[in-house]
């Protein structure tokens, strides 16, 4: 028996569904529809027929699927078209913060857009025990349904040690007929306000993004499948209904969280610069020691405590228009061949592009009149694309996704550049060079702030517009790329293959062991109830000393993936190619140096010269590869220590303190990696010495004595 897993990606015009075998995530099957924002069961009709596309086109039968996964744009385009519900605000506290707290919670109505605003009410009650009832909640509750309040958000100072008085506004809510967040549920962080704030846009997309989901559920369920729904969230990973229902807020921007999830599990990037290209936009991000870059959310221009991936949009896209003065070309996009309703060259019929000529016109209402068409001998119009000029230039090549035409796309070219006294190719070129003008800042961007190493970093593309960005890009910026593949479908992929996430954060101060074992606990423990497998449980720790947060990050696979994951170990022989692939280097340079019980740590030797050549160094770099050949981990300039659990603790203490730097604050630690098994502890963002002993400590608590462990340290810039 197939074991499939149904990923469903919802983009801003089209609906992708795959179907992905295991092992060996081959795509088996895809389905495209057009997203249906304006339905009345919203996107979840769009959803319901991909997915019911995909299974017949892969010929499945209910119990061949073993995960199904989408992501949506459903809470992102509600905030920005004001979508919501009205929210009221039952505000708590006592004591001494009686005052801050009734005006911490106080969230008067949020602007989410030009014009669009989401609406709240407020109650403000005094939750000293000597006073608060349940009457006072009831009463609060059923004055805010008759304002017309649809959600209700409790929100009481310090509720993150003490539940109680949320829990059970909620349950008069709910008895009330009203869904409810409380404040605790959403983050379990110090700062009323931000914590308040985060609920109140939570509570307003909920009932319309609980109704979509039991739609789909309901659907699913009936054709037979057993698998649960899983629904993509912001930082790449999956939850399930359960979790979504309760924190529908963290679906926000999962389409693009979707293509990094593909760009991590299917492609393999361990670093890089992610570019998802889609017709009118592409979304840029960044892939550091396997893990997208996260940041906290702005929702209308304030600070919420929701992280997402760092996506990055530019208005540039395959179909992104061309705008002339005179016979210069002076900008590309951010209009669309797909929002001005015409077709690419490219993807016209040959005879009806075969005698053009340049017109210039105005797309829509709002648009400047410089908009460069083509017009045949009939009339008809046809947009001037960034993909065509892609293919000219022969950035775009046949067997590409894009590729169409080409003689065609380049006889109307050349028709067009000898109205602008220029060549086809040049006219091209300088296409292509205004493109990159908005795209190559963003990118450049990214590697500075998230200090990438512009030897490792790849450029990696993905969605069907990919190679009329990538590529040229790749040249302007003397970067390696690659064009993931399956590119137009990636986003789907991505969710098809995503893994069970969630993250847990807590205000501590000089956090203890006992509070690092407790979030890990609590971590586990979400994950496992969502049904993952414990074998596949690995929790990330990390200490923001600048904002006193202790955050656990865990992530696992489902349990019914379990027997599908038996994909076949890669020999020495082809470990060892796939590392001087990684380096770049033959294979005589390098050598398999380290080893764990699932991974294996190569090593290159680099003669660095200095003072002119007259004085030299060696350097050590090292790429990590996983038993089937994938790269898991680069470090340049480098240094690693083998060991095991027995002796780990005080040797590799040893071994960070050696290498660590002293300045006028004192002890400046390397960034770590600590390895075992096939799992890579990253303890990079760990800069306290003692904090740094107790989480390896407790990362290798219950292994056996003899099991062997590295660490790999790079010194920080």
């Amino acid at each position: 028996m197939r074991n499939l897993r149904i990923g469903i990606d919802v983009g801003g015009t089209f609906t992708h569904a795959v179907a992905v075998e295991l092992p060996g995530n081959q795509v088996i099957a895809h389905a495209v529809t057009p997203t249906t924002h304006t339905a009345e069961s919203s996107v979840s009709e769009g959803i319901i027929k991909v997915f019911q596309e995909v299974i017949e086109k892969s010929d499945a039968t209910p119990e061949e699927v073993c995960f199904v996964a989408h992501s949506t744009t459903q809470a992102t385009n509600a905030l920005l078209e004001g979508d919501v519900s009205k929210v009221g605000i039952v505000g708590m506290g006592k004591g001494l913060e009686a005052v801050k707290a009734k005006s911490d919670t106080q969230i008067k109505s949020l602007e989410l857009s030009p014009g669009k605003f989401l609406q709240t009410s407020h109650i403000y009650l005094n939750s000293d025990p000597k006073v608060f009832t349940r009457e006072q909640v009831e009463t609060a509750v059923q004055k805010m349904k008759a304002e017309g309040c649809q959600v209700i958000v409790a929100s009481e100072a310090f509720s993150v040690d003490n539940v109680e008085n949320e829990q059970t506004v909620t349950a008069v809510a709910a008895e009330n007929g009203l869904p409810a967040t409380a404040s605790h549920e959403i983050s379990q962080l110090y700062g009323l306000k931000v914590r308040t704030r985060t609920a109140v846009v939570n509570a307003s997309i909920l009932p319309k993004m609980t109704a979509t989901a039991e739609l789909t559920d309901e659907s699913i369920k009936k054709s037979g499948i057993k698998a649960p729904l899983m629904i993509m969230r912001s930082d790449g990973g999956v939850m399930d209904l359960v979790q979504m229902k309760q924190r529908p807020i963290l679906t926000m921007l999962s389409g693009p969280a979707a293509g990094i999830a593909a760009a991590l599990m299917f492609a393999k990037v361990s670093d890089g610069i992610f570019l998802e290209v889609g017709g009118t936009s592409t979304d840029i991000s960044a892939i550091k020691n396997g893990k997208a870059m996260i940041k906290s959310a702005n929702v209308g221009g304030h600070l919420t405590y929701l992280k997402t991936l760092d996506s990055r949009t530019v208005g540039i896209g395959g179909g992104s228009m061309v705008r002339m003065d005179g016979t210069k070309v002076i900008d590309v996009g951010p209009r669309s061949a797909h929002i001005a309703g015409l077709g690419y060259l490219a993807f016209s019929g040959e005879e009806e592009i075969a005698d053009i000529r340049p017109e210039l016109i105005q797309p829509m209402p709002m648009d400047p009149g410089d908009y460069l068409v083509a017009v045949n001998e009939k009339g008809k119009r046809f947009a001037v694309t960034l993909t065509d000029a892609s293919i000219v230039a022969g950035m775009t090549k046949p067997g590409d996704y894009a590729y169409s035409h080409e003689e065609a796309v380049r006889k109307a070219f050349d028709q067009l550049a000898g109205q602008f006294q220029t060549s086809a190719e040049a006219l091209a070129r300088d296409i292509l060079d205004k493109a990159m003008l908005k795209v190559r800042p963003v990118a450049e961007a990214l590697l500075e702030e998230y200090e990438l190493d512009r030897d490792l970093v790849s450029l990696v593309g993905g969605g069907g517009g990919s190679t009329a960005v990538v590529p040229w890009l790749s040249k302007k910026m003397e970067m390696k790329y690659l064009i993931a593949r399956k590119a137009e479908v990636i986003s789907a992929i991505g969710a098809a293959l995503a893994m069970l996430r969630d993250s847990v954060e807590r205000t501590v101060v000089e956090p203890t062991e006992q509070d690092i074992l407790s979030i890990r606990k609590e971590a586990i423990g979400r994950l496992e109830s969502m049904g993952a497998d414990p074998a596949t449980i690995e929790v990330q720790t990390e200490v923001e000393h600048s904002k006193n947060i202790l955050r656990a990050i865990v992530t696992g696979a489902f349990q019914m993936d379990k027997d599908a994951a038996d994909l076949k170990p890669a020999s020495d022989e082809e470990l060892l190619e796939k590392a001087a692939q990684a380096f770049k280097s033959p294979e005589g340079e390098i050598r398999a140096a380290q080893k764990t019980n699932g991974l294996t740590v190569f090593e290159r030797c680099r003669e660095k010269k200095k003072l002119f050549g007259l004085l030299s160094s060696k350097e050590l770099d090292y790429r990590i590869l996983d038993d089937y050949g994938v790269v898991k981990l680069q470090v340049n300039h480098g240094y690693v220590k083998q060991t095991c659990v027995k002796n780990a603790q005080a040797g590799i203490a040893e071994f960070i303190e050696d290498k660590a730097t002293y300045n006028d604050v004192g002890m400046i630690l390397p960034e770590v990696f600590l390895l075992y098994k096939s799992r890579i502890a990253d303890y990079s963002s760990i800069l306290d010495f003692d904090q740094l002993k107790g989480l390896i400590r407790i990362e290798l608590q219950g292994l056996e004595e003899e099991e062997p462990v590295v660490c790999v340290v790079r010194t920080r810039k």
